[in-house]
């Protein structure tokens, strides 16, 4: 899915819940659906990757040129002192 149908998509979910065809459970499902499908087509130089370790870094996905880089990018946004880097694994999803 490009970035423009992932667009669309949200768009399309959010019209549905003003117009009270969706709540916002469904729509939230629906919006995390389409950034699920757009993090595993994505379409660019870089690449997807998801972290597996302890809270918080599990589950974390980012967008990255390589593995090292996304490993930065999930302990800056997860709060985590570069220390730590080595308490976790990424792998491209």
């Amino acid at each position: 899915m490009d970035r423009i149908s992932a667009l669309r998509n949200v768009e399309d979910a959010l019209t549905a819940f003003e117009a009270g065809e969706a709540d916002l459970t469904a729509t939230e499902r629906r919006v995390a659906a389409v950034l699920r499908t757009y993090a595993t087509t994505f379409e660019g130089d870089d690449a997807v990757y998801r972290a597996t370790g302890d809270p918080p870094i599990d589950g974390r996905v980012v967008v990255a040129p390589s593995a090292p880089a996304a490993r930065e990018r999930v302990a800056a946004v997860a709060g985590v002192d570069e220390g730590s880097l080595d308490v976790f694994e990424v792998e491209r999803v």
